[in-house]
């Protein structure tokens, strides 16, 4: 098959697009929305399966979700009532639960297996756009407490086989999260430098790159786009499968009136 590139998309935020968030201009929320839209027209050729890694899910060890029917993990609070009626019944993964096992295994890493996780709005909320028909098996794996970059990094590269066995990886975060800083005078000046040193770093070859994300708390406005890093973390994975490809950066554009990017690699 042909490798299939892997890719860390910006979820946005809570329910949107399907419930009004009351923040961003129509062009802002259209752009990203449009652009998920694409997302499925991204590999070569169609997936058969997709492996997510949510900036949503966190447990000791990387934990992988094994319902045949997984259910709706609806974590955001404070919404109206249709946000948590929701849906997107896509098929879950087991026949991949074992594979992926092995190479995190083979790689260092303990597994966990978990068999009530249902899919939690970092997945099902980009890919309710990506994928409207919902028909690919589709696999959540946790990031690993601690959120260290070098072993989300060793993470993604231990995966990095999947690429070769059509299994499309996404890591579903965001460039800029902090949620009390969206309104404040510096919130676009500090989203932007952060952004560029983010898209640099992606384009950089492998071992610039992985040592930059590494480093990443050292990035100009690093801690102020990032009080606490899970939303940049599935960028680690995704980088690491990506071993030596190139990267690309197939969005860029401002969200909810920061700067925001998504990050691709082969």
């Amino acid at each position: 098959m042909t490798r299939l590139p892997t890719l860390f998309l910006p979820h946005g935020g809570g329910p949107w697009p399907f419930v009004d968030m009351g923040i961003g201009t129509p062009a802002e929320l259209e752009g990203l929305r449009g652009w998920l839209a694409s997302v499925s027209r991204i590999p070569a050729q169609a997936p058969r399966a997709l492996l997510v890694i949510s900036a949503h899910w966190e447990e000791d060890k990387p934990t992988l979700m094994t319902a045949g029917k997984p259910g709706m993990l609806c974590d955001y609070y404070g919404f109206s009532p249709p946000s948590y009626q929701l849906t997107w019944p896509a098929p879950g993964a087991p026949e991949l639960v074992e594979r992926v096992s092995g190479l995190l295994r083979a790689g260092g890493f303990g597994v966990g297996l978990d068999p009530a996780r249902g899919f939690d709005h970092g997945t099902f909320v980009p890919l309710k756009v990506a994928y409207p028909a919902p028909t690919i098996p589709t696999l959540q794996l946790s990031l690993q407490r601690g959120l260290d970059p070098a072993e989300h990094l060793a993470l993604g590269r231990a995966l990095a086989p999947l690429r070769d066995e059509g299994v499309f990886i996404l890591g579903s975060g965001s460039t800029f999260h902090n949620l009390r800083a969206f309104n404040h005078p510096d919130a676009p000046r500090a989203a932007a430098a952060f952004d560029a040193w983010l898209r640099a770093t992606t384009l950089a070859p492998r071992a610039e790159r992985e040592e930059a994300l590494i480093a990443w708390a050292s990035a100009p406005f690093a801690r102020f786009c990032h009080p606490r890093e899970e939303h940049l973390i599935p960028l680690m994975v995704c980088a690491g499968a990506g071993l030596d490809d190139a990267g690309s950066v197939p969005y860029a554009r401002p969200f909810f009136g920061v700067a925001t990017s998504a990050h691709q690699f082969g």
